[in-house]
């Protein structure tokens, strides 16, 4: 088998105006911003086809941020969007709320978060990494179906959207790093593109990260999914 390369790209800006930890919630969709930085990670996508990368496989998680973010890809490479739930955002306790140090003070909250490095307040962190790495190897399999023996250099490619989260912890397991982490150092920004590039064995060789819409990035609103 060739090698092939699976992009884990997190959706784009959401209109959240009471600034609400936002998790699986419907109905949470990409704002004016959030359409634009779609637009601008679907051309990119579009200018490395022109170059010769042959993507060939779409996926999305099922929240409508991550649906809408995928479109404009969708329909610059010609491609269906797949829904994995896999890579769907983490379960948190704290979903609806807007998160403070005063609302995190609330005697009711406090048996939540008596273990940070599970984290005892939502998913685990094992679990978000295992679920998304096995959709990931799928992935991978469909992209290299899909490319037959017509795949380049570098090997098919496959793209998937989901939620900063879930693709953090899948790098650090990757990577081999503790998944327990300062949720203000990830390196995961809005629209940015975590890669993890495998071996013809599907060994991982490699994780590359980017960020095209850096542009976009300055004003944009920090609230997390989870």
């Amino acid at each position: 088998m060739p090698q092939a390369t699976v992009h884990l790209l997190r959706h784009g800006e959401v209109h959240n105006p009471d600034g609400v930890l936002y998790g699986r919630l419907p109905e949470f969709h990409l704002s004016a911003l959030g359409r634009q930085m779609a637009q601008t990670l679907a051309e990119h996508f579009r200018q490395r086809a022109a170059q010769g990368a042959r993507i060939v496989y779409l996926a999305a998680s099922p929240l409508v941020r991550a649906q809408e973010t995928a479109v404009p890809t969708a329909e610059a490479l010609h491609l269906e969007i797949h829904t994995d739930e896999r890579i769907i955002e983490a379960e948190n306790y704290f979903e609806g709320m807007k998160v403070s140090k005063a609302e995190l003070r609330k005697p009711k909250h406090w048996p939540r978060m008596v273990n940070p490095l599970r984290p005892s307040w939502g998913e685990p962190y094992k679990e978000q990494a295992a679920r998304v790495r096995a959709a990931v190897q799928d992935a991978r399999l469909r992209a290299i179906e899909l490319a037959g023996d017509d795949y380049g250099m570098e090997g098919p490619e496959a793209i998937m959207v989901s939620h900063q989260l879930p693709i953090w912890a899948t790098r650090l397991s990757a990577e081999g790093r503790p998944l327990w982490h300062d949720p203000r150092k990830r390196e995961c920004t809005l629209t940015s593109i975590t890669s993890l590039v495998f071996d013809d064995d599907g060994t991982l060789l490699r994780v590359e990260y980017s960020e095209p819409a850096a542009a976009l990035l300055p004003g944009a609103a920090s609230t997390p999914g989870a």
